[in-house]
């Protein structure tokens, strides 16, 4: 044992150190001694290694390092092509899933195309081929996992918007897939401030399973899902009417493409020739759709026009049957050649030309409801004004055509019968005048359609009437200035009222009339729309009752088209060939289709790193 204050060799580094009378002169004395020096140099060499990288293990640092750069270049083009096939709807496999036989389908086929030119890909299938790897992440259970990151990636950053805009409106529709289990879509409207500009967007959220199609069955399975997205149900502004019972602040938005084809079909049936009309027009198609012959024969005679059946039924005959060509014959020598059809055409073309140029208007996903009501409103003019001086047009554009076919210009007459006389009447009066066919024609046919247009339409839309009383003083910046400080402040409690459950509202009604009063001289002089106006306020952040009323405005939804287009892409994804595709998947790669602009925001390393972050277990070289 060494003597109390005595450092023998190595103590210091190895044994420590206790006598702390004389540790500086210790300390000093160790400085120099042999080992310090020996184990100070060693570091300094390996500390001027570390810097120029010549230590031992270099080799195989670098050919770590360039391994790791590989897979992660291999990653990246195997996003790459999920991403592109999940955008175009593509299928990824086929009946074979290996490189380089047959019906291995797209994804593998894109891999075996890159082979060909990329070097990245050109090694990794080198690799394969010769069983040099047991990873390839070429299989279906990578693929399904890369089409879920990017769909939850997608849907995290919509969730996020909807979640600062705060407010929403939800929209739903239904239909069956190929596997005949009725898909419910979830689409929900919301104003994305996160830009310059303020937008308004309508997302897809997914395709919800349902076994009941009640209103509470779908009710039940939308609230799950708005619990599973972590969205508040207190937020929502616009739904169908079950939600009203739970949240009274939300406003009930019937679609409008959907009200007009019920008009539609109340004027179909309005009356006796209405309902003949379409039975003509079925006819019409069957004989054509026959055979491939007649068909063209119609596309040869009838350009830039189509026709279409009224209903899905159809069949196949001979092109010869005899049925087939006494219908066609008697179609010529009747209807078709009868003036009253001819009139008929006219008038049902102008009519279902005037309906189908709004319907279409109000199909854009951003579209206002206070564009909505204008629209619905100048139709209703339309045909009000219709009514009055529709009928001789029609005449008139009929005769034209009717002398380019050969074909009369008069109504046939038909037997006359007999006017019952009232007690009052004078039975030798010879003057009682007789209703020609054309006038028959006008009142018993004519204005009935038009008069249930009329009737349909402001029925239909009698909510828009609501909606006007409730959010009609800020449709227009006009709208806003027109009105004096009582008439303002009354609207403005009366929003306050439609916004208010459990005695709060999202508003208050004296601070949004001070808000606004000052806005009434403040706002641009020119005409703005209710966007505009929301754009205007974001620029001067000082208005927030304004911002929010307008906010709630804009939120509501005039149609469910956007939860209609997404079932195109249903049926895509959804075949009879993958029908039996996990929800999981289709939902994610529904996502990737219709979100195809927040998919190109995306960030390719965030989704390599998530894959790898879910897969440390089987990629050690990312480690």
């Amino acid at each position: 044992m060494a003597a109390k204050g005595h450092v023998r060799k190595g103590q210091l580094a190895n044994d420590g150190f206790n006598y702390w009378t004389h540790l500086s002169e210790k300390l000093k004395e160790y400085e120099t001694s042999v080992d310090h020096i020996i184990n100070m140099t060693t570091w300094y060499e390996l500390h001027n290694r570390l810097q120029k990288e010549q230590t031992i293990d270099k080799v195989a640092q670098q050919q770590l390092e360039k391994e790791k750069e590989h897979w992660r270049k291999v990653l990246f083009r195997i996003v790459a092509i999920v991403k592109f096939l999940g955008k175009y709807n593509l299928a990824f496999r086929g009946h074979n899933c290996k490189l380089y036989e047959d019906s291995n389908r797209n994804f593998l086929g894109l891999i075996e195309m890159l082979a060909e030119f990329d070097p990245v890909i050109q090694e990794h299938v080198r690799r394969i081929t010769n069983n040099e790897t047991q990873v390839h992440y070429l299989g279906p259970r990578v693929q399904n996992e890369l089409i879920y990151l990017l769909g939850s990636a997608i849907n995290s950053k919509i969730i996020k918007k909807i979640k600062q805009a705060k407010y929403f409106s939800v929209i739903l529709d239904c239909t069956p897939d190929a596997s005949h289990q009725e898909q419910m879509s979830l689409i929900i409207r919301y104003v994305d401030s996160s830009s310059n500009h303020v937008r308004i967007e309508e997302s897809f959220m997914g395709f919800l399973e349902v076994n009941d199609t009640s209103g509470k069955g779908l009710f039940d399975v939308l609230e799950g899902e708005l619990k599973h997205l972590g969205l508040n149900i207190d937020d929502v502004r616009g739904v169908q009417k079950k939600l009203l019972d739970i949240n009274p602040r939300t406003f009930y938005s019937a679609c409008s493409c959907h009200s007009f084809n019920l008009t539609l079909c109340d004027m179909a049936k309005s009356c006796a020739k209405a309902k003949d009309f379409f039975g003509i027009i079925q006819r019409i198609y069957m004989t054509f759709a026959k055979s491939t012959k007649k068909w063209q024969i119609l596309k040869d005679n009838l350009t830039g026009l189509t026709l279409k059946s009224v209903s899905a039924t159809c069949w196949e005959k001979p092109d010869n049957d005899p049925v087939a060509s006494s219908e066609a014959k008697s179609l010529a020598n009747n209807e078709l050649g009868d003036f009253e059809f001819l009139v008929a055409i006219v008038i049902w073309y102008e009519i279902l030309y005037a309906v189908n140029v709004v319907s279409k208007n109000l199909l854009s996903k951003d579209m206002l409801i206070d564009v909505a009501i204008e629209k619905v409103q100048d139709l209703i003019s339309f045909f009000k004004q219709y009514r009055e001086t529709g009928f001789l047009n029609a005449l008139e554009a009929a005769k034209e055509i009717a002398l380019e076919m050969d074909i009369g210009t008069t109504f046939q007459k038909k037997r006359q019968t007999k006017r019952k006389r009232n007690f009052d009447e004078n039975p030798n009066d010879t003057n009682i005048e007789i209703q020609s066919a054309e006038e028959s024609f006008r009142i018993n046919y004519f204005i009935p359609v038009v008069d249930q247009a009329i009737a349909s339409l402001t029925r239909r839309f009698e909510q828009y009437q609501g909606y006007e009383k409730i959010f009609g003083f800020l449709f227009t910046s006009n709208a806003l200035r027109s009105l004096d400080k009582k008439s303002l402040k009354t609207c403005c409690h009366y929003l306050e009222t439609a916004l208010k459950r459990d005695g709060q509202s999202d508003i208050d009604a004296n601070d949004l009339f001070v808000e606004l009063s000052f806005l009434q001289d403040f706002i641009p002089q020119e005409n703005m729309g209710p966007l505009d106006i929301l754009n205007f306020l974001k620029q001067h952040d000082y208005f927030p009752n304004a911002t929010i009323a307008y906010r709630v405005l804009l939120t509501i939804p005039v149609t469910v088209a956007s939860a209609e287009r997404s079932f195109s892409k249903l049926k895509l994804l959804k075949s009879y060939l993958r029908s039996t595709m996990t929800q999981e998947r289709l939902n994610s790669l529904a996502t990737i289709a219709i979100e195809s602009e927040m998919l190109e925001k995306i960030d390719y390393e965030y989704i390599i790193e998530d894959f790898i972050s879910k897969n440390t277990h089987r990629i050690i070289l990312f480690k």
